[in-house]
């Protein structure tokens, strides 16, 4: 489909404990994120923090970032501006009331390439760095000393003073104009990267958010000067919702769907401030089905993670993530044969797979090394074909990636930019109502289960307004007929009993939430008669 006919939604589902967003496009699901509302590291913050260790034989160093593990800041990544920086932060701590300005801040030789750890950095030195890859597994998080303020249109970066434009925007003339543009509005001693998207944009627009990074910068280093405990983030990535958006949007956005008052005014401030044209697609969902279930996105949540992936016509992807990379083993399945013969039936599986695997990569945001097995074809030019089709299909993605043809064997090698720990939702429920044991109460007195929880809830704790989530099946027998056990409910505990369908539920699972959608804890593991 051309991507410009290509209809795209953003579903944003805003829990007590963490967030989740969804992008759709054309209904499907092809980007997925989640994150617990705690979460304090995030990509892009950054820190001043002390060195910790030097491991010379690595030429790279251990940082305390506050985080279990240490963080690790390898010499190549201090930045050619190094000098400068520790320069400046020694003169910025130097006079706790009066900010040294940046402009008038000296700069120093660049950091030497095959220069060492030792010589740089001495063990206690504070230093300011910034996340580039969330700890993953048994690693800590990955630093660079290149500290850099990411907006939609542009990156400011200090201690630098070049100007550089994304490689994608073609036309000379436009290059020339955004460069002398960026050139007659930035201060001395930073440096700017020019987005893609800046492509055709206004002298306005471009000033007002280079002001906004500035503004950061600032606040960062007043941090610096003005506190005395560290580690100490002196700059917080904006909140999940915006950040995703930012690296997100595009003016084709028809929809954003989110269900919290607080997230949805600050995505509609961050869109009122980068296209405020489109501040209107932004609305607050007030339904009482969960949100993800009214879009859609939890049937395709359970149905695309998990071990195995069901495509088209039977076949399936097997997807297994180890230490050292990802494997994905291709199969045809049950599918029937197709006339087209073995080689063209490898073929039309392949290619199914290359679509689906595209997908996937993005969904879960695996990174790293990835080994595909595909089904072994003999044709050179269906196994290039192959390629082309996956090459295609990675465009889309955001993430730096590489991809090699298809080996001696039968393997396509696929490396992709890894920032975070692939996403792994976990489709198979533990039984809610065992426990694991393997044996219930006999499921014909689950609603009389309900009801003595529900009679606790109002008469003894008093709460008698309340949302009950349940099995979509469960909630259909509940409200089924005109003299239906709801009603019996109502009658007998008042009309703020509510029972909500939950895609999310597993088949006797229930939750409670009060009038303020606040989860209720009434779960015992001993369920009492």
């Amino acid at each position: 489909m051309n991507e410009k006919n290509m209809t795209s939604e953003i579903v944003i589902d805003a829990c007590q404990k963490d967030i989740s967003i969804a992008l759709l496009e054309d209904k499907k699901l092809v980007e997925y994120q989640n994150e617990p509302r705690s979460a304090s590291f995030s990509v892009g913050n950054i820190y001043i923090a002390k060195v910790k260790k030097l491991m010379p034989g690595l030429n790279a160093c251990f940082v305390d970032v506050g985080f279990e593990r240490d963080a690790f800041l390898h010499y190549l990544d201090l930045g050619s501006q190094f000098n400068s920086y520790a320069k400046y932060l020694k003169q910025v701590q130097s006079d706790r009331k009066k900010l040294y300005p940046i402009s008038k801040a000296m700069r120093l030789p660049e950091l030497k390439k095959d220069g060492t750890i030792t010589d740089a950095l001495t063990v206690g030195q504070e230093v300011m760095v910034q996340i580039v890859k969330e700890p993953i597994s048994t690693k800590g998080p990955r630093l660079t000393g290149e500290i850099s303020f990411a907006g939609r249109y542009l990156v400011l970066i200090p201690f630098d003073d070049k100007v550089s434009v994304s490689s994608k925007i073609k036309s000379g003339e436009e290059r020339a104009r955004l460069k002398q543009l960026i050139h007659s509005i930035k201060p001395k001693n930073f440096g700017v990267i020019v987005r893609t998207v800046a492509e055709g944009k206004r002298v306005a627009e471009l000033d007002s958010e280079l002001k906004i990074l500035l503004h950061r910068w600032e606040d960062s280093i007043e941090k610096v000067q003005k506190t005395q405990t560290r580690p100490q983030l002196i700059c917080e990535e904006t909140s999940r919702a915006v950040a995703l958006l930012r690296d997100l949007f595009n003016p084709t956005y028809e929809n954003i769907f989110v269900n919290d008052d607080d997230v949805c005014k600050e995505v509609k401030q961050y869109i009122s401030l980068i296209a405020p044209e489109k501040a209107h697609i932004v609305k607050r969902y007030t339904g009482t089905v969960p949100i993800f279930d009214n879009y859609n996105v939890t049937k395709q949540l359970k149905s695309s993670f998990g071990k195995i992936v069901n495509y088209k016509h039977g076949a399936y992807l097997i997807i297994e993530h180890t230490e050292a990379m990802h494997v994905v083993d291709v199969n045809s399945g049950n599918r029937t044969r197709s006339t087209a013969g073995q080689e063209g039936n490898a073929l039309e599986v392949n290619l199914g797979a290359a679509d689906e695997l595209a997908r996937q990569l993005r969904l879960r945001d695996m990174g790293g090394i990835i080994i595909v097995d595909f089904i072994d074809m003999n044709l050179a030019e269906d196994r290039q074909l192959l390629y082309e089709r996956m090459c295609k299909n990675m465009q889309q993605d955001r993430a730096r990636h590489n991809i090699l043809p298809l080996s001696k064997f039968g393997l396509m090698q696929i490396t992709r930019q890894r920032v975070r720990p692939a996403i792994d939702v976990n489709v198979d429920e533990t039984c809610p109502t065992c426990f694991g044991k393997g044996t219930i109460k006999s499921s014909i007195l689950f609603a009389e289960q309900l009801e003595s929880k529900i009679d606790n809830l109002v008469n003894n704790i008093g709460i008698r307004r309340f949302y009950l989530h349940v099995h979509p099946y469960v909630a259909a027998y509940l409200k089924q007929g005109l003299w239906s056990i709801r009603l019996k409910w109502m009658l007998k505990y008042g009309l703020g009993v509510h029972i909500v369908p939950s895609q999310k539920m597993a088949f006797l699972q229930y939750e409670f939430y009060d009038a303020q959608r606040q989860f209720i804890d009434m779960k015992e593991e001993i369920e009492t008669k």
